[in-house]
């Protein structure tokens, strides 16, 4: 079977360096690269900075390679975690594949562009771009599908961010500011650089963003019902699986999160109640508005993780001429201060087809928020 050294794809603001080296026969073996680390790329972890340095190359092998010692940092061993800074000189040593495993990854990329299947791709992922709702030179932001996840991980072998990054393979630094469920359409945050990304993470952190979502409940939400104040918890199921509940305040691992909900529209379909929430999170813990709506004895229609199972499996079914096939649950505002300029950004992200859709059938005239 043919062997080839692949080339690392090396950002072009990055100064490199080859060393070199020669085999016993005295012809010219591949070669190990020096990376300077870029201001932009400070802080980031060393098995994310190779990631994107080494495009193509599985992360079973980035990893490989971080603990066998072959990559470098200032001449010294360095962890998957370590964390990297301007100025750092990081070894890349050569990296071999295997075109048939080449060539398999690639068929299998193409596969998942075509299709939208889920499959283990290696180090390839298919270019895309998404709709844009704002960019410029420090800020992205797009509006994200449901049904893709926003970056590989768990089983999934890409996501949004790896997608960017193939679309985009002249931006020196792209990287998510925050998360979306796989199944949660709407606004999603990428940073342009570290200083964007540093800074509206931390605005995240101090709640100094709104972040309103759209949220179709099973059952007629109390409209006094306005503030969700229930500390959660993450654990595991028997396969693995991660799932999150509430706890006690008391709970030794018990995660404070707040959710405010606000009444929109009461709506009714083949004989069921429903009702459309406005909701803001104030807290961003995983699955947290999943777990709060479904714990105050509302679902999210369509939730396969914490809803009402047997509504989810008829509403996949057409009735009054609507049926939905997956959670209703949309990132509909964002407001955020620019991390440049300072002004106050409000991005919107309307509604998906298939959940406008299922809102008019519905009750057409309910809708209008």
């Amino acid at each position: 079977m043919a062997v080839r050294a692949a080339a690392p794809a090396l950002s072009p603001a990055l100064p490199v360096l080859p060393e070199k080296s020669e085999d016993p026969a005295g012809k010219t073996a591949p070669q190990a690269t020096l990376v300077t680390v870029d201001a932009d790329f400070a802080g980031q972890r060393l098995d994310n900075f190779l990631i994107r340095q080494l495009k193509g190359v599985p992360k079973t092998h980035v990893y490989r390679i971080i603990r066998s010692g072959e990559v470098r940092i200032n001449k010294g061993r360095a962890h998957a975690d370590t964390r990297v800074e301007a100025g750092d000189v990081v070894r890349l040593p050569p990296v071999r594949t295997s075109e048939r495993a080449d060539d398999k990854a690639r068929a299998m990329a193409m596969e998942v562009a075509r299709h939208g299947a889920a499959s283990t791709v290696g180090g390839f992922a298919p270019s895309r771009e998404f709709p844009i709702l704002f960019e410029d030179e420090h800020v992205l932001a797009i509006d994200k599908p449901a049904g893709v996840a926003v970056h590989g991980g768990s089983g999934v072998a890409f996501g949004v961010i790896e997608q960017l990054r193939m679309a985009r393979p002249e931006a020196k630094f792209l990287e998510l500011v925050h998360r979306l469920d796989r199944e949660t359409s709407g606004v999603l945050l990428v940073a342009k650089k570290r200083m964007a990304l540093k800074n509206l993470q931390e605005q995240f952190r101090e709640r100094e963003t709104d972040k309103i979502y759209l949220a179709l409940v099973s059952g007629v939400w109390a409209a006094n019902k306005k503030v969700l104040d229930q500390p959660l918890q993450k654990y595991l199921l028997p396969d693995g699986e991660r799932r999150v509940r509430v706890v006690a305040k008391e709970h030794p691992d018990a995660m404070r999160a707040v959710t405010l909900v606000k009444v929109g529209s009461a709506l009714g379909l083949a004989g069921r109640d429903f009702t459309l929430l406005e909701v803001t999170i104030k807290t961003g813990r995983t699955h947290q508005i999943r777990v709060h709506l479904a714990s105050a004895g509302h679902p999210i229609a369509g939730d396969d993780k914490y809803g009402d199972f047997e509504l989810n499996k008829a509403l996949q079914k057409e009735a009054d001429g609507a049926f939905l096939k997956r959670m209703f649950l949309h990132a509909w505002r964002l407001k955020f201060t620019h991390p440049s300029s300072g002004k106050r950004i409000d991005l919107l992200a309307a509604l998906p087809l298939d959940l406008e859709s299922f809102i008019a059938h519905a009750k057409p005239q309910a809708f209008d928020l």
